[in-house]
């Protein structure tokens, strides 16, 4: 076996997106990501984390030459130290064939590039970028298809993780639940009533964004971001600059209704940002969103309107407002909509990212009547085997 450096090579770097390609041909629930989703997180030019870092592509490749497995390793040394006890690096984008050795030969290429970058322990697998793409390795949902930029891996790779010596460093579950009324029968009554209360209470106020002022529906969203999570372990505050790239982004994808703030008198206090899942739209583009694939989202998105799946992007509330029933009573905006509105496309909200860290959230989420559909692990592997190993701490209490 021989590890290669993707770098500048196009015969590798092509390998690099075809290979998952040939892994999960036999898999029906994976669904291919779009080539230019992945090839971003390696573009200086369109992914800003090389302002203050670097990342490495490697390839595995057998005697005949075949490519059997591929990796990369990543330093952004914004956070590399930001509530660690140690520099740590990321490990992603990690698919092999099922043999340990092939995979130990990858985890150990990821390793020493990062030890001479000055690491000390590795996350994975992550992404070089924001938590809400490629992060986490798929533990159990394997019976469900990915969301958009979310993982999709093979069984086998826990073992591959694990062995290594690879620990759980935080959980990230995906909770699905029904976006009717009449199928929301396992919803706490306690949850009804605090989410009555305020659309009872006039100082509170909802309302969905109009994609003609997208620039102050993202400055908005990072008043509330940066309040809800800017301080959190491992998460920077949002810049200006970053919150309107963002909506920018979104925008070709947004439905307006069922992106939802809340107001107190007319400050941004709450929002909770869904999407449509893109992935049951991108299926059928085979990866490439070229003119053909481009057709094809029209007809699907347009025409047809194939999916009634929403999913759950991002949730915040003010901390000044948390724990008054604002957060029950936003989750609630999509049921309400969907009641009010016979067109309503979507009959399904796979609410994604929840992490173990934030057994609040786990909690509040559950008593929607939601159940866990996938959990995903982010590991922490430290390279000083001596050292003891700690999990994420829990949001309110230090490390």
């Amino acid at each position: 076996m021989q590890v290669v450096e993707v770098g500048t090579n196009a015969k590798y770097q092509s390998e690099f997106i075809e290979f998952p390609v040939r892994l999960y041909r036999n898999d029906s629930c994976w669904i291919r990501p779009l080539d230019t989703d992945v090839e971003e997180v390696f573009d200086p030019a369109r992914n800003k984390r090389f302002e203050n870092g670097d990342c490495v592509r490697y390839l595995l490749l057998n005697d005949k030459g075949e490519t059997i497995g591929r990796v990369a390793a990543f330093v952004d040394r914004a956070i590399a130290t930001l509530d660690n006890d140690q520099p740590t690096g990321g490990l992603g984008f990690f698919e092999c064939i099922d043999d340990q050795a092939a995979a130990f030969r990858l985890f150990d290429a990821g390793k020493a590039w990062l030890q001479s970058r000055g690491m000390e322990a590795m996350d994975g697998p992550v992404n070089f970028g924001d938590r809400d793409r490629w992060w986490g390795l798929l533990v159990d949902g394997f019976d469900r298809e990915p969301n958009y930029c979310m993982p999709y891996t093979k069984p086998y790779y826990v073992s591959l993780f694990e062995n290594y010596g690879f620990q759980d460093y935080f959980k990230q579950y995906t909770f699905g639940i029904p976006t009717t009324w009449d199928k929301l029968t396992n919803m706490s009554q306690a949850v009804k009533d605090r989410a009555q209360r305020i659309f009872e209470n006039p100082e509170y106020s909802f309302r969905t964004i109009d994609k003609r002022q997208l620039p102050v529906a993202a400055e908005q969203f990072r008043h509330i971001y940066n309040a809800a999570w800017g301080g959190h372990s491992g998460v920077k505050e949002m810049s200006a600059e970053q919150a309107q790239l963002l909506m920018k982004k979104l925008k070709p994808v947004i439905d307006e209704k069922i992106i939802y703030f809340a107001y107190h008198g007319e400050e941004p206090v709450a929002f909770f940002v869904c999407l449509p899942e893109l992935n049951q739209i991108f299926k059928h583009v085979n990866g490439k969103l070229d003119f053909i694939g481009k057709l094809k989202f029209i007809w699907h998105t347009v025409i047809r309107k194939t999916n009634h799946k929403a999913f759950g992007v991002v949730f915040g509330v003010s901390p000044a407002h948390q724990g008054k029933g604002l957060e029950a009573a936003i989750a609630l905006r999509m049921p309400h909509e969907a009641a009010n509105n016979p067109d309503f496309q979507y009959d399904e909200l796979e609410m994604n990212w929840v992490g173990d860290f934030n057994p609040i959230m786990v909690r509040f989420v559950s008593q929607l009547g939601s159940t866990i559909v996938k959990t995903h692990v982010t590991y922490r592997y430290l390279f000083d085997r001596t050292k003891p190993f700690k999990r994420c701490p829990a949001i309110g209490r230090k490390k």
